[in-house]
């Protein structure tokens, strides 16, 4: 993080594959610049117009930077298989929903096939799910 200055205040250096905890790095905002993060707190806090998710088929819930959701992209499109990608950075509801089949967790990619949730790109449980829209 970068403050108003344009001082280096805050590096976290972590494994792409790795989310680091929004809470630590909220906290060092709030001790950095107190009125940016009330700002920011203020934001996140304005309610947002529910949107209804996507059920039905396969969707996957992803983002636009996790490699094992670019992984699964990849997967489906060898096998042409058609599915509904919601990015749960950008879709009202859709994190929450992430979280609720995951155990708290923002876990990406998690599938929701015909009400099936499968947490994470995991070929062998795809296949499992998916064998009839394999053949």
């Amino acid at each position: 993080m970068i403050d108003r200055k344009g001082i280096i205040r805050y590096i976290d250096i972590h494994n792409i594959d790795e989310q680091p905890d929004n809470q630590v790095v909220i906290k060092f905002i709030q001790r950095m610049d107190p009125i940016a993060a009330a700002k920011f707190a203020a934001v996140i806090a304005q309610p947002q117009e529910p949107v209804e998710l996507p059920h039905g088929g396969v969707v996957m819930y992803c983002t636009s930077w996790c490699p094992s959701c670019r992984k699964a992209r990849a997967w489906f499109a060898e096998r042409n298989i058609p599915y509904t990608e919601v990015d749960i950075s950008s879709v009202p509801g859709a994190a929450a929903q992430v979280m609720k089949w995951a155990d708290g967790n923002r876990t990406t990619p998690t599938f929701d096939i015909d009400g099936t949730i499968i947490i994470d790109f995991n070929e062998a449980k795809l296949r499992e799910v998916l064998i009839d829209k394999l053949k």
